[in-house]
């Protein structure tokens, strides 16, 4: 646990550093005015579950072939061909999300009902965001090469340099230059390809044992036949990670239909919950490397104690979230907006969201031990259960029957312990084994070439 602990708190840095590029966003546009601030939080939620999504979910594939193709082959630049058909196969998922954004998003936000100001300024700010979307989505694959090597702290250096940057940047373009709320996309697209630029840097130029795994530039490689069965472990990865993030999309669409200032407030809860997300998220990212390293090094009886201990790490860690958030639930509001009727709401809905964190911390570490076991499929299909078949439905039913927002929330609580503790239950019964066996069997299938060097341990 304390070796998982380690390996994960640069990780939970980074993501928080990176998903505070948009936190600052909003709060610089938050002054504005209380529209502003709606728009800007909406538009960066539809971001995240769309756009981003293809960055942290799809790269869930290279999470899960190249941890194990780094300690399963003597071919170390197979990371690099690894790294390079992610970039082709997301660059292709991206382009389309892009062009959703550019061309679809007005009509699609008129058809779901949102306010026709929120719905024409957030259309317009995803189309001034799609440009620095290409470099979220580099910036995650290259983090997830190098992570898959055991170098976790090159992202976290980055973006300590982009993070104050880009707060400056908000700054300017939004007051000083005049640009208002088209200066956030803005801003916030020039510090993703600055952190692009500055960790490809770090990678060829720092002394580490992960240059060893960059082949050169191989496309031949790359987009060979094993480009199939990697865009299709991406796409599950999109699916697990988006089944979530897409019910978080649909709630946020309620907190619409009940009132502007319930959509400001829903907004506040999810802009703070894309900030404290970065701990379970951050810890399976850890996990999935740390479980995909010991499949390609045969050691089943270490994938498993690593997966049980990211779980029993996420509950300790959701458990120090609830009672921080507690704590602040009072204040937190008026960090975002001076509307008192926001701040208010936020607070009554808080316990909700502070419970919740502990089912987002077993969820994030037990999907993190699928995704390193290559069975995205199987955490996918545990959210469409959970939150398609129960959580939305009752969540949506008690907010337009009296509950408001907090029914939404409620919704939400039970869905993710559903999902966190039947994944563990699957977790804990799985042949490990086996999974070195197929964890082998996945590369082979990616034209990499394995050697094995004798049988898995037993568990």
């Amino acid at each position: 646990m304390a070796l998982l602990g380690k390996s994960s708190l640069p990780v939970m840095l980074a993501y928080m550093l990176q998903n505070s590029l948009q936190t600052v966003s909003v709060l610089v546009v938050g002054r504005v005015s209380p529209e502003a601030l709606a728009t800007a939080a909406f538009s960066y939620m539809f971001a995240m579950a769309s756009g981003w999504l293809v960055a942290l979910g799809g790269t869930t594939a290279i999470d899960t072939l190249a941890a194990t193709s780094f300690t399963g082959t003597a071919d170390k630049g197979s990371l690099g061909v690894l790294l390079q058909r992610g970039m082709l196969v997301l660059t292709a998922f991206y382009g389309v999300v892009a062009l959703v954004w550019c061309l679809g998003a007005r009509p699609l936000f008129d058809a779901l009902g949102q306010d026709p100001h929120i719905a024409a300024q957030s259309a317009r700010f995803l189309r001034l965001l799609a440009p620095g979307g290409l470099g979220y989505v580099w910036f995650e694959c290259l983090k997830k090469f190098l992570q898959a090597q055991g170098i976790y702290n090159a992202g976290t250096y980055v973006l300590l340099v982009t993070a104050p940057l880009n707060a400056v940047l908000q700054y300017v373009l939004v007051y000083r230059v005049g640009l208002g709320l088209d200066g956030a996309p803005i801003a916030t697209g020039v510090a993703y390809w600055l952190s692009l630029a500055l960790l490809a840097i770090y990678a060829a130029s720092a002394d580490h044992r992960g240059r060893a795994c960059w082949p050169g530039w191989a496309l031949r490689r790359a987009t060979n036949d094993g480009i199939a069965s990697f865009a299709h472990l991406a796409l599950l990865g999109v699916i697990h990670v988006g089944s979530e993030w897409w019910a978080f999309e649909i709630v946020a669409l309620a907190a619409g239909r009940l009132g502007t200032r319930s959509l400001a407030a829903q907004s506040v809860i999810m802009t703070l919950d894309q900030v404290i997300n970065t701990i379970p998220f951050g810890l399976g990212v850890a996990t999935s490397a740390r479980v995909g390293n010991l499949l390609g090094a045969q050691s089943a009886s270490g994938a498993a104690r690593s997966a049980h201990a990211a779980a029993i790490l996420s509950v300790i860690l959701g458990t120090l979230l609830l009672l921080a958030l507690m704590a602040s639930r009072c204040v937190i509001g008026s960090l975002f907006s001076d509307d008192t009727d926001v701040a208010n709401l936020v607070a009554a809905v808080m316990p909700y969201v502070a419970l919740f964190q502990i089912a987002d911390g077993l969820n994030g570490s037990c999907g993190g031990a699928l995704r390193g076991m290559g069975r995205q499929w199987v955490g996918a299909l545990v959210n469409l259960i959970s939150y398609y078949g129960a959580a939305l439905p009752a969540g949506i039913f008690l907010a337009f029957h009296g509950w408001g927002l907090a029914g939404l929330w409620l919704g939400q609580c039970v869905a993710l312990f559903l999902v966190g503790l039947l994944q563990w239950v699957l977790v804990g019964r799985s042949d490990w084994a086996a999974e070195v066996c197929r964890a082998f069997d996945r590369l082979e299938t990616g034209g990499i070439v394995t050697v094995r060097t004798g049988r898995a341990d037993d568990v």
